[in-house]
C-alpha cells in the first residue's frame, strides 16, 4: 500500500508545473512599486488625504503598466502580456499599502505624549 501511495504520489508531483518569477517580472514589480511611491509622495503632501494618496498612487502603477502593455503590443513579434501588467499593478500596491500603515498618524500620537507629561 505504502509503495502504490508513493507511485502515485511521483506520478501527480512530476504533472505539476513550477511557477516561476521571471527576471522582467521582477523589474515589472519594481517599476510599480517606485511608480506608486513616487505618487503617494507627491499626492499626499500635496492634500493630506491619505486615501487619495492610496487610490492614486495605485491608478497611477496600473495605468503605466497599461501603457506600457499597450505599447508594447503595437510591436511587432509581441503580444499584451497580462501577467507584468499584473506584476507592475501589485508592485503598487505593495507599496501604496506600505507607505499608508507608516504614514499619517503622528498628531494622535503626539497629542498623547503631550497628554502624559506633566
Amino acid at each position: 500500500m505504502k509503495s502504490l501511495i508513493l507511485i502515485l504520489a511521483i506520478f501527480f508531483i512530476s504533472l505539476c508545473k513550477a511557477q516561476t518569477i521571471t527576471a522582467d517580472h521582477k523589474l515589472h514589480f519594481g517599476a510599480g512599486a517606485l511608480i506608486s511611491a513616487t505618487t503617494y509622495t507627491i499626492v499626499y503632501t500635496t492634500t493630506k488625504n491619505k486615501k487619495k494618496a492610496f487610490w492614486y498612487s495605485l491608478g497611477t502603477s496600473a495605468l503605466a503598466g497599461l501603457a506600457k502593455e499597450v505599447y508594447d503590443s503595437g510591436k511587432e513579434n509581441n503580444r499584451f502580456n497580462t501577467g507584468e501588467l499584473a506584476a507592475t499593478t501589485l508592485g503598487g500596491l505593495t507599496a501604496s499599502t506600505t507607505i499608508s500603515l507608516f504614514v499619517g498618524n503622528n498628531k494622535k500620537r503626539r497629542a498623547k505624549n503631550v497628554a502624559l507629561v506633566n
